[in-house]
């Protein structure tokens, strides 16, 4: 039986995606809202054609995007379920969500999932860990932080359940799409590691968004610690060598090069760059972020 769950979905020119995504989301969710930036492809003509409610606003970041939809779609449903575009759930998640979900105690607010990662069509089962993400949570009990980029859902009360099977995080862009997506994505990681090293995200915590979020913030402080590029380096080794990375053949291979090396080698560029661009001086550097990447210019 459906569970009183409603899919809540960001888009941007999804056309290949969106389709996969709703059909999916119809499996478990009594709704689906889609929230769109003013995509000029066919996203919002499918997903209306789908049955989807089709919202639309102008992009500022994500917290903002999310945090707006949860304030202002009329989600009828208990629980909402965030889901990527290029994201689905496995039957088994859908079915363990339909055992779990009718004996939750009225303490838990949210749960966790484990994400795994497809890239050209290919599991990559090995080299990395599974994500363990919230994505299902209460109406009215969980927000993003409102943050530019590295944003984490949390619950405002109560306490996290996890479930044990997988969604899958599984991309239908040719490389050249991919290539550009991360190449705009460094420049975010950039900034951020930035930030994490000069202490901007100082006074800023996550409340109850699950073990996960802070175990990688942690070992983003010891990464930035450690000399630009050699780190780079050094985690696509660890990945594909000790982690077995490797036995995921020719994907896995490109996963494990462009993701775990070239993507953090390009943030560490961009990192180098600006600092060597403003004379290596701390404080210039720190004002340089808050006024172009910390500072919000849309006006509200």
């Amino acid at each position: 039986m459906m569970q009183d769950i409603s899919a809540f979905i960001i888009t941007f020119n999804e056309e290949r995606h969106i389709r996969r995504a709703i059909e999916n989301a119809k499996k478990y969710a009594k709704e689906v809202f889609v929230l769109d930036s003013y995509s000029t492809d066919r996203t919002c003509e499918i997903a209306e054609s789908l049955g989807a409610h089709v919202y639309k606003r102008k992009f500022t970041y994500h917290a903002d995007q999310l945090n707006w939809g949860l304030r202002n779609i009329p989600f009828h449903t208990e629980w909402i379920w965030r889901q990527d575009a290029d994201e689905y759930l496995t039957d088994e998640l859908i079915e363990e969500i339909e055992q779990r979900l009718p004996h939750v105690g009225k303490d838990v607010n949210a749960f966790t999932a484990p994400c795994l990662r497809k890239f050209m069509g290919r599991y990559i089962k090995h080299g990395i860990v599974p994500l363990v993400l919230l994505r299902l949570f209460r109406k009215g009990h969980a927000q993003w932080e409102d943050k530019k980029m590295d944003e984490h859902i949390y619950v405002t009360d109560g306490t996290i359940g996890s479930l044990n099977h997988a969604f899958f995080d599984d991309s239908l862009m040719t490389l050249t799409e991919w290539t550009n997506k991360h190449n705009a994505y460094a420049t975010k990681e950039a900034v951020d590691l930035l930030c994490t090293e000069y202490g901007l995200h100082e006074g800023e915590s996550v409340v109850n968004s699950g073990a996960h979020s802070m175990a990688v913030r942690r070992k983003k402080l010891k990464y930035i610690k450690l000399p630009l590029f050699w780190r780079a380096f050094a985690f696509f080794v660890y990945r594909y060598f000790f982690r077995l990375g490797f036995l995921d053949g020719k994907e896995g291979f490109l996963w494990h090069f462009l993701q775990g090396f070239w993507y953090r080698a390009l943030a560490d560029a961009k990192v180098f760059e600006l600092k060597k661009r403003m004379g290596y001086d701390e404080e210039k550097i720190k004002e340089y972020l808050r006024e172009t990447y910390l500072t919000d210019h849309t006006g509200g």
